[in-house]
């Protein structure tokens, strides 16, 4: 399809996302809010979970401790790895305030991160419900991300509009080309305290997507280039930033929220220093398929991405209903 097609093609979805908007206020009643947690009185549950025998709460119990030794040690390059997913739920509160309390040197994630984190800057997200009629929310005008509802105007139509202003600012001022994690620093650099760029931006925390292209802001940048053939994506600059990190480091660790390329990013690059010394996964996924979403901690040790003597454990559990959890046992040692 031609660059002109595809902008007429656009045209029209914008089109219809100015539709019908009255129609919405029905359904988009429960904004999503992000988390802001201060409690500190998690510790007596945890240290109960220690001592139960089973089943998931010991590697619940083990996984905090494992983060609070690996956030508290001054030798350790700390890496946080997620699914752009959790950035549409309260999650992005949390995710926010470990950058903005510098738990983290790194983030690796996917370009829905991007996505939802500019969106929910400008605009809401609501509650919905996972049974909901796909038909009829098309029909209204309204994503559904599982139980998360995204009114259409506050998606795409939006997340360009904001894109394009960043890569108007910066489209002259590197001949070489952006690696991903300085495209997230330029995105950052434009939102506002509610977004976990910005923070990743005010605290020097490099942000690489290494499948940028997949997702809104990916198209942007490839819409944005056709016109400005000035411009240019350099995603070896990522690797470059990886292998900086990783090899300069006396100690890494990893707290891995999900699977897919971001949690794998991160493995990958620690291998060539000899592994990980402390990781902590979280997922859902059985490892019975052989996926790498699957795959505990334990089975990256033969690949050498975590060292025979790291402190790891998995958590099996579904990241929202766990994290918060996790997240303010951590501020105990803040």
């Amino acid at each position: 399809m031609s660059l002109g097609n595809m902008r007429n093609a656009e045209k029209k979805v914008q089109h219809r996302y100015k539709a019908g908007k009255s129609k919405k206020k029905k359904y988009l009643y429960k904004r999503v809010i992000d988390y802001s947690i201060d409690s500190k009185n998690t510790d007596r549950i945890l240290l109960t979970m220690n001592a139960s025998g089973g089943f998931e709460s010991r590697n619940l119990y083990e996984g905090v401790d494992i983060l609070r030794t690996m956030i508290n040690d001054v030798k350790c390059t700390r890496f946080l790895s997620f699914v752009g997913s959790i950035i549409s739920t309260g999650l992005r509160g949390i995710i926010r305030d470990m950058l903005k309390r510098r738990m983290f040197d790194c983030v690796i994630t996917t370009c829905g991160a991007l996505d939802h984190d500019i969106a929910r800057t400008y605009a809401d997200y609501y509650s919905g419900d996972f049974r909901m009629d796909d038909y009829m929310l098309l029909k209204e005008e309204i994503h559904r991300l599982g139980n998360v509802l995204v009114p259409m105007e506050n998606y795409g139509p939006l997340i360009e509009k904001k894109v394009r202003r960043t890569l108007d600012q910066i489209r002259f001022t590197k001949a070489e080309g952006f690696g991903s994690y300085e495209i997230t620093n330029h995105l950052g650099k434009n939102l506002d305290e509610s977004s976990f760029l910005y923070w990743a931006y005010k605290n020097h925390i490099p942000v690489i997507v290494p499948g940028i292209v997949d997702g809104a802001v990916g198209s942007q940048l490839w819409f944005f280039q056709q016109q400005h053939k000035e411009f240019k994506l350099d995603i070896l600059a990522d690797e470059t930033k990886l292998s900086d990190l990783t090899y300069e480091s006396k100690k890494t660790g990893g707290f891995m929220l999900g699977g897919g390329i971001s949690k794998h990013h991160l493995l990958w690059w620690n291998q060539f220093r000899g592994g990980l010394d402390y990781a902590v996964y979280m997922t859902t996924a059985s490892e019975w398929d052989g996926s790498l979403s699957g795959a505990p901690v334990r089975e990256a040790i033969s690949w050498g991405k975590v060292t025979t003597k790291a402190k790891h454990t998995t958590i099996h559990g579904e990241v929202s209903t766990l994290l918060p959890f996790i997240y303010a046992a951590l501020l105990n040692d803040r």
